[in-house]
């Protein structure tokens, strides 16, 4: 890195002084969010540390204005956190920015109007990014990350100044995704409920009038909680409002999306069609999607093992499992209508060794012991309709809608 001249890097840093108080003083906020960037790696704040670094004495620029010293608790800690950014030193960094973060939070409770949200918006989202670069960096030197943690702790004081009456409060939506962000990469997703509540019985927040950005934010997330909590009907309601109000052209967000959507609408038994998968790279749900289709266990079966490793990743392996009642229905409905052209009349009494046999045509060996469970669970999920006659190993399928649709609700538990 080359560094400027003494001259230049005055100017440099005169001009960002100068910059960052006009923003403060026009209620500027577009100007000030840039200010705060770290992440974005742009040429004027790189130049800008490169100044900090080779000037050394910005302390006393700040102090020696009235204009910049009466932001000098700001300012100070702004440009240590820039100053070791560009060095590379991101736990440093984080501990300036962090401080940075909170003389700005002090100053923020003192302007009553929401003009500075935007700038407010940046801080969260580089104090989340910054604490996560300086784990990783804690981490490779055999510390324990801790950071993230503290970002979080940060946040919740901030979602504090938002939650409250005032036209700041349109802010804490957005400040809650970037928490739900950090207990989900921290897997501490337990926290996420007092923030939930909240958001969602606080008689001060009205959540339709939240930005649309933050609101599909909250749904996909809650959405995840709901999947997490194998509660599907409230899942499929928030995944499908954040699929449905999302930006079309963000494709890698509607793909995030339908990562957790698609099992949730397979666990109610609605099928997604190829040529959406295809469009949005989640290929990994075909062969999961013809199980169901042909009712062939052995591809469901051989699907969850290929891509185990996807599956646990995104956290929808154990749903994707249970979908294997939904696949012994389908076989079994497949064995009635192929027994119902041979012969008609006997077409609702079928033998157990049938069903095991065609088992053993997939290459699933099992006995008539087993197959007699899986048929009783069946019938007391509601996913078949009839009893067994035990003397004879026949189960007696209801002559009137033998296999019930799911239509859009979950397998009994």
């Amino acid at each position: 890195m080359a560094y400027p001249s003494m001259g230049e890097a005055h100017r440099r840093i005169t001009d960002y002084l100068n910059k960052f108080c006009d923003a403060v003083s026009y209620q500027d906020v577009a100007s000030l969010a840039q200010l705060f960037s770290f992440s974005s790696n742009s040429p004027s704040l790189l130049s800008l540390a490169d100044a900090l670094n080779f000037f050394q004495d910005a302390n006393r620029l700040i102090k020696q204005s009235d204009k910049f010293s009466q932001f000098g608790e700001i300012l100070a800690p702004l440009f240590r956190s820039l100053q070791s950014y560009r060095l590379g030193n991101l736990v440093e960094a984080y501990h300036a920015f962090e401080k940075f973060a909170n003389a700005f939070i002090q100053e923020f409770r003192n302007w009553e109007s929401a003009w500075a949200l935007e700038a407010l918006y940046v801080i969260a989202y580089e104090i989340r990014v910054l604490a996560e670069r300086a784990d990783r960096e804690l981490s490779s030197n055999g510390k324990s990350p801790e950071k993230l943690k503290g970002a979080g702790s940060f946040l919740m004081k901030v979602f504090g100044v938002l939650a409250g009456k005032g036209p700041k409060r349109v802010g804490a939506l957005y400040v809650t995704c970037q928490l739900f962000k950090i207990y989900f990469k921290l897997g501490t997703v337990h926290l996420c409920r007092s923030v939930i509540r909240s958001i969602e019985t606080a008689r001060i927040f009205d959540f339709e009038e939240f930005p649309r950005r933050d609101k599909v934010t909250y749904m996909y997330y809650t959405g995840r909680l709901e999947v997490f909590n194998e509660n599907f009907p409230a899942a499929d309601h928030k995944l499908s409002y954040a699929l449905t109000h999302c930006n079309p052209l963000r494709e890698a967000n509607i793909r995030m999306i339908l990562k957790y959507l698609i099992p949730v609408k397979l666990s109610l038994g609605i099928l997604p069609k190829t040529c959406l998968l295809e469009k949005y790279n989640l290929l990994e749900y075909n062969d999961v999607v013809q199980a169901l289709k042909r009712g062939d266990l052995r591809l469901l079966r051989h699907a969850l093992q290929e891509h185990e490793d996807q599956f646990l990743r995104s956290g929808v392996y154990l749903v994707l499992e249970k979908l294997e009642l939904q696949v012994y229905q389908r076989l079994v409905k497949k064995i009635y209508f192929i027994q119902k052209q041979k012969d008609p009349g006997k077409a609702h009494q079928l033998k157990l060794e049938v069903i095991v046999k065609s088992l053993k045509w997939l290459e699933m060996d099992m006995d008539l012991d087993e197959v007699e469970c899986i048929m009783t669970i069946l019938i007391y999920k509601n996913l078949v309709k009839g009893y067994f006659a035990h003397k004879s190993k026949v189960v007696v399928l209801s002559k009137q809608d033998p296999f019930p649709k799911l239509n859009g609700k979950p397998v009994n538990s």
